[in-house]
Order: C-alpha cells, then structure tokens, then sequence
C-alpha cells in the first residue's frame, strides 16, 4: 500500500467525514460560458452516492454566488449536499436552505456602483465577461485575448484600488475577482467541520483560493489537488476523471465500513 493509498483509506475510514468539494475544475469542466458549467457524470455519480452514505457530509465549496452555485450544480431544496457560496461567506444548509446574512448597507450601495461603472467601462472589450457577485464581482476573461484581457484587469484594479482598497482581491484561471467580504474556502471549511462534528476532511480543488483551504487542513485530512500548479495538498491527480476515481474509492471504503 503507498502513502496516499493508506491516506485514502484513513480518511475513508474516519467516524465522521466532510468532503468538501470546488466545483469549477474539480467536477466540472472549465468552460468558456461559466454559468453552462455542469458536473461531469461521473463526478456527479461519486458526489450523490457519497452523499447518501452515514456519517458522511458533502458540501461544495465555491467561489461563485450561491444563487449561481445552485444553479451550475442542479442542487434543489431536497439535496442533502451543504453549500458554501461566495469563498464562504454564504451558506445553504440542508433542511434549513439559505442562512441569512447581515451585511453593511453602504458597502452593498458601493457594489452595485461599481459592477455597473466595470460593466459600462468593459461593454466594448471583446471577450471580457463581468460576473456580479454577491459581495462584489468577477472579471472573466476566458474568451478574451491577450491584447484585451490585460488592459481589462488593469482598468478594474485601478478601479478597485481607488474606490474599494478594502476590498479582497482573487485570482484565478482567467477570472479577477473583489469582495467586500473577506472569507476564505479556509475558513468555510472550519466552519462546515464544526457544525457537522467531521473527525475528517476530505477537500479538493484546482486553483489558486483553493491553496486557502488545503494549505489549513489538519494531519488526519486528505487534501487533493486536480491538475498543475503549486499545492499544499497531500494527494495531486491529473484531471476531474482520475479524481472522480478518488471518490469511487473513498465510496467503496466507507460504504464497507459504515454498513
């Protein structure tokens, strides 16, 4: 057995487990339309059959709005997944559904100022996609070249730097992103493993704000990271397919146990 087998199968084996999992580049494909994003199917087989398992909590955990998340992961009312949308700021609870937030007024005036003004100002930049968030909002520049993506993000830096310098600033793939709120996928995983008493963590993800949440993991959790770039996770595979392999086994090994 290699280490990594032995960790899967500790952590599959843990009295209590929280998967907690992205979404974008971790179960779906990255694609050039963000809100046509879908689970693949095989990611979405691992995740329910997970999810109906005792003692075993799933939540996905996402940088996107939870209206947004909602929507690209088809999670209805009856889902017994948690969602933690905005990097952790928003919370879906099963059972309860969405936990409400008391958020500042003034900031909430300053975020639709400024997702309008990046809007008018991006409106004849070919490819550069403004995505209004939650609690600020995103730069997407998938389909967008070189030549104007570049000078897209600067414009919104500057922006941002002028009227909003409190405001958090997060990369990744082809995406700029400002919150006013300050949350991180690592304090969303803290969360969501004390209200569910997880002995576990199980967290996957692909990008840079994921680096938040694996980096804070504990000994006895298993970090894994989907793809290239630097990582502090325990466990790297290269594509959603090889770790949708991952969850089948975390599956099997905690079906055997629990039953």
């Amino acid at each position: 057995m290699t280490a990594a087998d032995a960790t899967v199968e500790a952590v599959a084996t843990t009295d209590t487990l929280l998967v907690a999992l992205d979404f974008d580049g971790t179960l779906s494909p990255l694609v050039d339309e963000p809100m046509s994003a879908r689970m693949t199917p095989g990611a979405r087989a691992a995740v329910d059959a997970l999810a109906v398992l005792p003692r075993t909590v799933v939540a996905l955990v996402s940088g996107r709005s939870l209206g947004h998340l909602r929507e690209i992961a088809e999670h209805d009312d009856s889902s017994p997944i948690w969602l933690a949308g905005s990097h952790g700021a928003q919370f879906w609870v099963p059972g309860a559904g969405i936990e409400e937030t008391g958020d500042d007024a003034a900031e909430l005036e300053l975020r639709d100022e400024l997702q309008k003004e990046v809007l008018e100002r991006t409106a004849d930049m070919a490819g550069v996609w403004i995505e209004p968030k939650e609690y600020g909002l995103g730069v997407h520049t998938r389909t967008a070249d070189a030549a104007t993506a570049r000078p897209a993000r600067a414009l919104v830096d500057e922006m941002l730097a002028d009227r909003a310098p409190s405001w958090r600033r997060r990369t990744g793939h082809d995406i700029l992103e400002f919150s006013f709120r300050h949350e991180g996928k690592d304090s969303a995983v803290a969360r969501l493993r004390e209200r569910v008493g997880a002995t576990a963590v199980l967290f996957a993800g692909d990008d840079v704000t994921d680096e938040d949440a694996l980096s804070s993991l504990d000994a006895g959790d298993l970090g894994v990271r989907v793809g290239g770039g630097d990582t502090a996770a325990t466990l790297r595979v290269d594509d959603i397919d090889a770790f949708v392999a991952v969850l089948e086994d975390v599956a099997r090994l905690r079906r055997a146990h629990v039953d």
